[in-house]
């Protein structure tokens, strides 16, 4: 699965337990009627991906969805969802970069028998 938007938001790199076990968050607002904000963790290794990204960013984020069932201690069982990315890239933006104006330009000023002539073709 994948999502495309801008980066909201990167989190800090999280280590839990004593396995060394690491998790990063990112959320990416989608560009639609309805932005949602979609949060999406990478996990091991992969949490490096995010480095060379930041805020305002727009990605495209490759994901797994992945589903766990929890029984608490009373025996009811809870079910949890998570989006498990494994892959980040950047989009290039649709719109090009803005023109510088050309150093070279010369104003060249209208002789006197030019605006003369153009004064003269105005029909009032």
């Amino acid at each position: 699965m994948e999502v495309s938007g801008r980066i909201k938001l990167i989190g800090e790199t999280k280590e839990f337990g004593n396995n060394g076990f690491r998790k990063r968050e990112i959320v990416v607002t989608t560009n639609e009627q309805y932005p949602q904000h979609i949060m999406i963790e990478f996990t091991q290794d992969r949490c490096n991906l995010l480095d060379s990204y930041k805020e305002g960013d727009e990605v495209k984020i490759d994901f797994n969805l992945r589903g766990r069932e929890w029984v608490n201690p009373e025996g009811e069982a809870k079910y949890f969802n998570s989006l498990n990315g494994w892959r980040i890239d950047k989009l290039k933006s649709d719109t090009p970069p803005p023109m510088a104006p050309p150093d070279n330009i010369e104003f060249i000023e209208p002789s006197n028998e030019e605006e003369e002539d153009y004064n003269n073709d105005l029909p009032f």
